[in-house]
């Protein structure tokens, strides 16, 4: 029976990645800041809790991951820890650095030092992108991060793959474009639109007020996502993996979509305010998952359209 250590299990894609190794017969392992006062409530609301053994360990902390691998001793570690918002990364940049790039190093030099044959995935982002015009990122696109949170996640990849190419280890990344669900905490935009956009529809009267809605994102299904972190582990070769659905399409467009989810026009409800406009944002991101087909069988089922309308069918049938 593989054990896989998932850092950052309390997330939306620790959660989900969670029930898929459970399902696959796995011994789960997971760690927070602070496992005794976390509430883990997406692995409440998943129903598996009770099915995960829980840690508390800080990535930021060299001698906290040496005391969790050697107690835990994975044979996969899957490295989803750290700030996950673009835009608190702006507030934050300092925690947001440290967080993601020093604690990634924490954890490969940890596994280089006890000489372990330990398999880890690492959370890569297509923030390290930047603007790619109307080209559809690969893995050799070049980086042009426009966020302390890209820059953040543009270190960690690299520290992977030096790792990976210095030392031997089976260290792999994969670049995630936008991925959603039901467990996406409210400060993210998209979990924003759904739940204003139900709440209008059970007769609230206020207003959604965004920011840019001209940005375009290649939006996927994060149980679908997860399902490519574990097959990215499971390859003979340790490699790098674009995980996208290929088609990109505005925010203006996943509001309308939102809002004709629940039989409603955007329009009446929507407030551009400039104060959510971001210091530096994307225009455009969109990737090239073929690579991720060819030698990973992996292929995204769910669009944008989906997305919406599986968001809002859980946010009408249970409040998350």
């Amino acid at each position: 029976m593989k054990k896989a250590l998932i850092c950052g299990i309390s997330g939306q894609d620790g959660a989900y990645l969670a029930q898929l190794l459970l399902n696959q017969g796995y011994t789960v392992c997971g760690t927070s800041r602070d496992a005794q006062m976390s509430s883990f409530r997406n692995l409440v609301y998943l129903g598996i809790k009770d099915q995960v053994k829980l840690e508390s360990m800080s990535l930021t902390d060299f001698r906290s991951v040496l005391q969790i691998l050697t107690k835990i001793q994975p044979d996969e570690i899957y490295n989803l820890a750290g700030q996950t918002s673009v835009g608190l990364s702006f507030e934050q940049p300092v925690e947001t650095l440290e967080s993601i790039a020093t604690g990634t190093l924490n954890l490969l030099e940890a596994i280089r030092f006890l000489g372990a044959q330990i398999k880890v995935y690492n959370a890569g982002s297509s923030e390290c992108f930047g603007d790619t015009g109307n080209v559809a990122a690969v893995e050799t696109t070049p980086f042009r991060p426009r966020s302390p949170y890209a820059v953040a996640k543009a270190a960690a990849f690299w520290e992977v793959a030096n790792y990976r190419e210095a030392y031997g280890l089976f260290a792999c990344s994969g670049i995630l474009f936008n991925h959603e669900s039901p467990l996406r905490p409210q400060r993210f935009v998209t979990q924003k639109i759904i739940a204003t956009a139900c709440r209008i529809a059970q007769g609230s009267h206020e207003k959604l007020y965004l920011g840019n809605m001209s940005i375009q994102r290649d939006w996927g299904w994060a149980q679908e996502y997860v399902e490519a972190m574990y097959l990215i582990l499971q390859q003979e070769q340790p490699d790098d993996y674009v995980i996208a659905t290929g088609e990109s399409t505005s925010l203006e467009d996943f509001v309308s979509a939102a809002f004709a989810s629940v039989n409603l026009e955007s329009r009446d409800h929507v407030v551009v305010d400039s104060s959510l406009f971001r210091p530096t944002d994307l225009a455009m991101g969109k990737g090239n998952p073929s690579k991720a087909k060819k030698q990973l069988g992996w292929e995204a089922k769910y669009k944008m359209q989906d997305v919406v309308k599986m968001m809002v069918k859980a946010r009408l049938t249970r409040s998350v």
